[in-house]
């Protein structure tokens, strides 16, 4: 006997109709604003995440050395492949590039709620325009997906930010300071003690007393008193932007959801611009529902011309908690329109039958396996089949088969020429005289 891997998961009928539901309106809300789908590999090149953040990135991934001697990983994230691919076809390809894509991912790291090794996520990207529509726009789009689940602004909120913001304050203090570890520890701050943040802060190149007056500069989220502290070029255009987003994110419909956030940094090195993260309201889920946000540099890093783009992706895992939280989880639960039932050699009229069914887009089944009449409805009571047709030998002598209503256990005969004839979805009045 084999045990599952830690951290992978195995998804069973019922579990897949909910996942699937929830993953199709997902995908419907990003095919209506005009992203398109792509198809990416599960594996990479390992130094697409080691060039950028470092070898020991490896201790995260799932990577090795395949038999050409390539170092490679199962890919942990999209926005690096996205980014290669606009690469690619960079001149051939139309601006903006608006792609999504459903898939899974993988990273080596401690299982916890809302997180495995294995996890899915939907992404959607926009590429080739700086303007805060394109971010507004993004934001939407998560906004929209999330309604049409079924939550609302009780459940869920937008924590937005700018990284410039971030580096623009460190800027300001007189010290030799490691921007990209100062803002990792304040990605990290709400996860961690104040404590273990400031000494975070002061490993980073800060002073103690600097670390706590970078923090309460943060953690207050007052974009006035920030602009006046700096005093920096860098620090008030990242502000007029960010406001700039959240005017257009308002025009959208998605203001009411977001909220500034300077704690929201985002850990991944390559975010240039505004950057946002998706949380439960309520706190019940401890990990953020999704996260994005601008990465205007990738394009050029990957060897590419300038492009700016920002992107979104929810984790499926935390998405799930959210929604089972408030009460919108699709049914875990599988549904069959018709279960034709086969009594002694009728086969030829129940495939006619099914076939028909099936060919008006029903989802049908029929025995498979040879059970007696009393097992055939057992089964389809236990896939919740709406109704049973049954074809019976005796039913056909007289050229009838009989239609039962799984619900009610009302049944009817009717004509075997007049099934399911004209008729997209039978009922027992249909055939009532």
């Amino acid at each position: 006997m084999y045990d599952r891997i830690k951290g992978f998961r195995d998804f069973y009928p019922g579990e897949m109709v909910a996942r699937r539901a929830t993953t199709d309106a997902l995908e419907e809300v990003a095919r209506r604003y005009g992203f398109r789908e792509i198809g990416t590999p599960a594996l990479e090149r390992a130094g697409m995440w080691t060039d950028k953040s470092g070898d020991e990135i490896v201790e995260e991934l799932y990577a090795f050395e395949d038999q050409g001697g390539r170092h490679v990983t199962l890919t942990p994230e999209l926005t690096p492949t996205v980014a290669r691919m606009v690469v690619a076809k960079q001149q051939e390809l139309s601006k903006p590039i608006k792609w999504f894509s459903t898939r899974p991912f993988w990273r080596y790291e401690q299982v916890q709620q809302g997180r495995q090794r294995e996890f899915y996520q939907t992404n959607v990207d926009v590429f080739g325009s700086s303007e805060p529509e394109a971010d507004a726009e993004v934001l939407a789009w998560a906004a929209d997906a999330l309604t049409g689940l079924g939550l609302t602004g009780e459940h869920f909120e937008f924590r937005v930010s700018h990284r410039d913001i971030l580096g623009g304050l460190l800027e300001t203090f007189e010290a030799e300071v490691d921007a990209e570890a100062a803002i990792r520890a304040v990605d990290k701050s709400e996860k961690i003690s104040r404590a273990e943040y400031h000494d975070l802060l002061v490993d980073a190149g800060l002073s103690g007393s600097q670390a706590a007056q970078f923090d309460d500069l943060v953690s207050s989220g007052d974009l006035e008193d920030v602009v006046a502290f700096a005093d920096s070029t860098r620090v008030t255009e990242a502000v007029e932007n960010l406001r700039a987003v959240l005017a257009a994110a308002e025009d959208f419909g998605a203001g009411e959801y977001c909220t500034i956030s300077l704690e929201t940094a985002r850990g991944l090195d390559y975010y240039t611009g505004v950057v946002f993260e998706c949380f439960d309201s309520a706190g019940e889920v401890s990990r953020s529902i999704f996260g994005g946000g601008r990465y205007d540099d990738l394009i050029e890093d990957f060897g590419g011309q300038p492009t700016p783009a920002v992107g979104v992706a929810p984790g499926h895992a935390t998405l799930s908690l959210l929604c089972q939280r408030a009460g919108v989880w699709p049914d875990e639960e599988v549904s069959t329109d018709y279960y034709v039932l086969q009594v002694g050699d009728t086969r030829p009229t129940a495939g006619r039958i099914a076939r028909e069914l099936r060919d008006r887009g029903h989802v049908v089944e029929s025995d498979v396996a040879g059970r007696s009449f009393g097992a055939q409805l057992d089964y389809a009571d236990s896939i919740n089949a709406e109704t049973t047709v049954i074809v019976g030998e005796r039913d056909l002598e007289n050229d009838e088969v009989t239609v039962k209503d799984m619900g009610s256990g009302d049944q009817i005969q009717v004509p075997v020429s007049e099934f399911p004839g004209e008729h997209e979805a039978p009922t027992f009045g249909d055939f009532e005289n």
